[in-house]
C-alpha cells in the first residue's frame, strides 16, 4: 500500500474479544488529529486526545509562558491517562491521540496493556523533517493553534526533534501502522480505514457492553 507501513508485533495471543485501543501517535504537525477523527467517525469510536484536554485547561486557568504551558501539558497528560484507564476498565474500544514517547509513555502503556489485556493498534503518522519544521512554522505564524501553545516560543525548542521526521514506536502487542503525511492530498483515508476494518470489527465497542 503505498505510504502506508504495516507491521504486526505480537509476542503472545491477545483474545479477539477483547476491546480496540488505537493509538494515533506522530510528531506535531504530522496529520494526527484530522486522521484520528476521521477514523473516529466512521467506526462511531470515543477520541481522546491531549490538545484537546490541554486546551480547555487553558480556557478555564488561562495561559502565559512557556512555563505554564508545560505545566498546563502535563496536567492535561494526567487526565488523559485518568480518562483513558476509566475507558479500560469499562472495556471500551476507543481512540487515544497524542506525540507519546516510548521512553516516557511506553512503560506505562505496556503496563496499562498487561492489567486490561486490550488490543492494541498503533499508528504513527511520518512526514520529512524539513516539511515539518515548515508546517509548524506557518501554522504558528497563521495563529491558527490555541495561543496557549506559545508556538512562537517552542520552534527552536522543538526544531531538532521535528527535523526526525518521526517517533520511536511505543512496543505495544499489537499493529503498528506507519502512515507518509509529507503530502496530505496523497494520505489515502480510506485504504486506512479498510486496512482497520480487517482488525476492528465496527461494533468493537459495543462488544462487550
Amino acid at each position: 500500500m503505498d505510504g502506508i507501513d504495516y507491521h504486526r508485533i505480537e509476542k503472545k495471543e491477545v483474545n479477539s474479544t477483547n476491546p480496540v485501543i488505537l493509538f494515533i501517535t506522530g510528531l506535531p504537525c504530522t496529520g494526527k488529529t484530522v486522521l484520528g477523527k476521521k477514523i473516529a467517525a466512521h467506526f462511531s469510536l470515543p477520541y481522546l486526545y491531549k490538545d484537546g484536554i490541554k486546551e480547555r485547561l487553558f480556557d478555564s486557568l488561562g495561559w502565559s509562558d512557556r512555563d505554564w504551558s508545560k505545566k498546563v501539558g502535563m496536567a492535561a497528560y494526567s487526565l488523559l491517562f485518568y480518562f483513558a484507564e476509566a475507558l479500560m476498565e469499562a472495556r471500551k474500544s476507543f481512540i487515544l491521540e497524542s506525540n507519546f514517547s516510548v521512553e516516557r509513555d511506553g512503560p506505562r502503556l505496556q503496563a496499562l496493556q498487561e492489567k486490561y489485556k486490550f488490543r492494541a493498534i498503533e499508528i504513527q503518522c511520518v512526514a520529512e523533517g524539513g516539511v515539518i519544521v515548515e508546517r509548524y512554522r506557518q501554522r504558528w505564524e497563521a495563529g491558527i493553534r490555541h495561543p496557549g501553545h506559545v508556538d512562537p516560543e517552542t520552534y527552536e525548542e522543538l526544531r531538532p526533534a521535528l527535523l526526525m521526521g518521526r517517533l520511536s514506536p511505543l512496543g505495544l502487542q499489537g499493529e503498528y501502522i506507519e502512515v507518509e503525511t509529507t503530502d496530505f492530498v496523497k494520505v489515502d483515508v480510506q485504504t486506512i480505514i479498510q486496512l482497520l476494518e480487517r482488525k476492528f470489527d465496527k461494533k468493537a465497542n459495543h462488544s462487550a457492553s
